[in-house]
């Protein structure tokens, strides 16, 4: 350890969406659940994204409003049939009593034990290994016992898609000459000036991945991510998108796959809805530096891994 050079600055991070995913799948999938006469049609979607880890059983929480539960959510990076790398890796919990949220965002390149894998390397390779039986497994034992009751894994190309299904959305930026420095797989650069400005799905995906040309960095794109979010959930809920309602469908089912149930989400919507109000974003402490393999590692202390259990636990209302 006495090897590790803290030079952040090299490292090319990479996090494609710290987004709050289990808030728009929650409300996009409960609103179109909801619509009485598209019941079936929702069902059958859910039926091509309900995907239970094998050999984990049932989650056993009621989803009564009073019950906490946890979520690990998996963005891929997956392109054609590969599997590939978790990009983004969230630890949510909810608690419906306190009306609270947490999302802890855990950097792809955080050093970890890989559980089934026999080896210790950035905790991204626990998904490109196992899947996401591995993915789970590695991340509770990074955070000391945190179970989690559910998963959601989404590819991130297709936030674009959700994004376009509910026909772009609206946002306010607060910053003139926002500007992705590195061109997008579209070919869309992307610089956005101060105002009320229109985002479709290529569009979005710039506007959140800007960091560089912001001057709060990294805080500046968790924001933007952030409302990007609550415009999504507006024009989810609003009463124009039942027209919009099989391209919904066809984004979540191209995209998503998850061990929730539709009957979980409409119990989620009814009885958590005031949680998702109230949203704590934590945050992993470390340090950042190239070890003897000559890899660069997000390293995190056996201390902060205690800390970010004793806060996880306490929302979940386990020890």
């Amino acid at each position: 350890m006495s090897k590790l050079r803290s030079d952040k600055r090299k490292k090319k991070k990479h996090f494609v969406l710290k987004i709050i995913l289990i808030t728009l799948l929650v409300i996009v999938l409960a609103a179109v659940a909801l619509v009485g006469f598209a019941y079936w049609r929702t069902s059958s979607t859910f039926d091509k994204i309900h995907h239970p880890i094998e050999g984990k059983g049932s989650s056993g929480v009621a989803l009564n409003g009073k019950t906490p539960f946890s979520v690990l959510i998996i963005g891929t990076d997956a392109r054609g049939n590969e599997r590939g790398r978790s990009d983004t890796l969230i630890a949510a919990t909810v608690n419906g009593t306190k009306n609270k949220i947490q999302m802890l965002s855990i950097p792809r390149d955080t050093r970890a034990e890989i559980i089934g894998h026999n080896s210790t390397e950035k905790i991204n390779a626990a998904f490109a290994y196992g899947g996401v039986k591995m993915a789970d497994a590695t991340t509770t034992n990074f955070l000391n016992n945190i179970p989690f009751n559910y998963y959601i894994k989404i590819n991130m190309e297709g936030f674009r898609d959700l994004v376009n299904a509910v026909g772009g959305v609206e946002v306010y930026n607060d910053k003139d000459g926002l500007t992705l420095n590195k061109q997008s797989s579209t070919g869309s650069q992307g610089t956005f000036n101060k105002g009320n400005i229109h985002l479709d799905g290529d569009q979005a995906l710039a506007y959140v991945r800007i960091r560089k040309t912001d001057a709060e960095g990294d805080f500046g794109r968790q924001k933007r991510q952030q409302q990007l979010i609550s415009a999504i959930a507006e024009k989810a809920l609003s009463t124009g998108l039942i027209w919009r309602f099989d391209g919904i469908l066809n984004a979540i089912g191209k995209n998503i796959e998850t061990d929730f149930t539709m009957n979980d989400i409409t119990k989620i919507a009814k009885n958590y809805r005031n949680s998702l109000k109230n949203v704590e974003n934590l945050q992993v402490k470390g340090d950042g530096g190239k070890l003897n393999d000559g890899l660069w590692y997000y390293v995190v202390s056996e201390q902060e891994r205690a800390r970010l259990h004793d806060e996880l636990a306490k929302n979940l209302e386990i020890k």
